[in-house]
């Protein structure tokens, strides 16, 4: 079929006649154009969108603020029905967190890595089970020479009350009395596969947990998949970690007075520097120390983790080695941080020495940590254990802006990004480090025309702590939207606020007066509330 302009061309319409056709035929396509842009980035804008709108520039005092929501706000509370543990339960269940010689090991990452992932699991298995949970068993003291446990640095009896809509939780499975004696009740020991599916665990497990009456999960790291298609089921993760985990009274009143005392002088930015022995062994990435470090290294990555060829350059160019010191200065002065910027440094025991710090103290001379900030015996005492690292987690919690620098699967990082987006889209700046490589190499290689440059360009595509879909193999931890998370006005009716009054309902489903704590869907790990609905 002929264009019809083209057809009146060559039956002899005038010139002039053309052109204004042509030009009304450009005018549409371009109105066109223009009205599909505007909806297609309305519809981003609209849902909290994946895929983020990439900025044009970046703006450091903009920074300083929260993200911006898309009308949405944290809920974890239940949306369709959630009934309440039956009064009779299958059995106890036990876990415990000794994930092995392969994780990681310093103070920081490891106290997140085992408890909080962990915990969640346990309790939503229990769940899953309607089964009776026994208060999780934190193996700290092999790592640390550390005795505090659960008890030492949770909130019992918060965690307790804080779940009485979800599971039974006790801290010690009960005795057995029969004929006038008792004994204690043995629960069977199960290794359950790694990323173990809902109907594992309400087949296999729920099978063994009927015949025995307790049963003894153990490793349970990565024991329970994290993709799992029941929103119900994520919620309840979301109110078990931003909730239910509430830190002692103690911590909490010590991070916020470390809080406090930063933000006297104005905003201040945390950091997770990852620049530690097991992470450098774990990567791989030997080549910029000297033989005698490399050494160290090696024997490391020897002793704790699977033989695997690595090369340096390989890992480098791919952008799988932790940033160095230096690293994370450049860019944050490529994007407009100057060197009044106060930095509070949660990490263990950097490696390398202060060769590798010096570069970084160089340009932002604002470092602090919580032995600087508040010095006093207790956290002197237990610096690296888990007190410390509740604090270190709790001020990157409250602080303005987190940057992690090496977010690898599971550990402190990812589920402060995850707690950050829920506790109000926080800011956080997540380097891309594959994309900062060549970046990085170039200069290395003496290239320094236009460094700062694409510095920013590479960072600008970056994701500052706003809604944004969840990809593989993002973790759930990292990003629990849009699960935890809803909207007043949507346009999808799954996501809906629940009601106002949902506690009422579910203390009337409960069939209890244990209303003592009416807001405890409402509190979160924090040392402030957010609002849940």
């Amino acid at each position: 079929m002929r264009r019809p302009g083209l057809h009146h061309r060559l039956h002899g319409k005038p010139a002039g006649g053309a052109v204004k056709g042509m030009v009304g035929r450009l005018s549409i396509a371009v109105a066109v154009l223009l009205i599909c842009t505007v909806s297609l980035l309305a519809k981003m804008t609209g849902n909290g969108s994946s895929r983020s709108v990439y900025r044009s520039e970046i703006h450091v005092e903009e920074l300083w603020n929260s993200a911006k929501s898309g009308g949405w706000r944290p809920s974890s509370a239940p949306r369709s029905e959630w009934p309440p543990p039956p009064s009779e339960t299958n059995g106890y269940l036990r876990v415990r967190c000794n994930g092995g010689l392969n994780q990681q090991r310093t103070a920081v990452g490891t106290f997140l890595l085992c408890s909080l992932e962990l915990i969640c699991n346990a309790v939503l298995a229990a769940r899953i089970m309607n089964a009776t949970l026994v208060l999780p068993e934190l193996d700290a003291n092999s790592f640390w020479h550390d005795d505090n446990g659960f008890r030492g640095i949770y909130d019992v009896d918060h965690f307790i009350n804080a779940l009485r809509y979800d599971v039974y939780i006790v801290e010690s499975i009960p005795e057995i009395r029969k004929n006038g004696k008792t004994k204690k009740r043995k629960a069977l020991q199960i290794n359950p596969p790694r990323d173990a599916s809902v109907s594992w665990y309400t087949t296999e497990a729920l099978k063994k947990m009927k015949e025995h009456g307790a049963i003894y999960l153990t490793p349970f790291s990565h024991r329970l998949a994290e993709e799992i298609d029941n929103p119900e089921y994520q919620r309840l993760r979301c109110r078990v970690n931003y909730h239910a985990l509430r830190f002692k009274p103690h911590i909490m009143k010590l991070s916020q007075s470390i809080v406090d005392k930063l933000r006297t002088q104005g905003h201040f930015m945390s950091i997770h520097l990852r620049f530690e022995m097991d992470m450098l062994a774990f990567a791989g990435c030997f080549d910029i120390f000297t033989p005698a470090q490399q050494k160290i290294l090696k024997k490391y990555r020897e002793e704790n983790f699977a033989p695997k060829k690595l090369l340096y350059n390989e890992r480098r160019a791919i952008g799988k080695c932790p940033l160095t010191p230096e690293e994370v200065g450049l860019i944050l002065g490529a994007m407009g941080f100057d060197n009044s910027t106060r930095i509070y440094l949660a990490a263990g025991e950097l490696f390398g020495g202060e060769k590798f710090m010096k570069p970084f103290r160089s340009l932002f001379p604002h470092l602090e940590n919580h032995n600087s900030v508040e010095p006093t015996e207790e956290l002197a005492g237990n610096s690296q254990g888990l007190i410390g690292s509740a604090v270190d987690y709790m001020v990157c919690l409250l602080s303005d802006i987190f940057m992690p620098t090496y977010d690898g699967p599971s550990n402190f990082a990812n589920n402060l990004l995850g707690h950050r987006l829920y506790y109000g889209f926080r800011t956080t700046i997540r380097p891309d480090r594959k994309g900062l490589a060549p970046v990085f190499i170039d200069r290395e290689n003496r290239k320094m025309a236009g460094f700062e440059e694409a510095v920013r360009q590479v960072m600008l595509k970056t994701n500052f702590g706003g809604p944004h879909e969840r990809i593989p193999p993002e973790s759930f931890y990292t990003n629990p939207w849009p699960e935890c998370f809803c909207q007043m006005s949507p346009k999808n009716p799954a996501d809906k606020c629940p009601p106002d009054n949902v506690l009422e309902i579910l203390n009337s489903q409960l069939g209890s007066e244990a209303t003592s704590d009416p807001d405890s869907l409402n509190s979160s790990n924090s040392t402030r509330s957010v609002e849940d609905r």
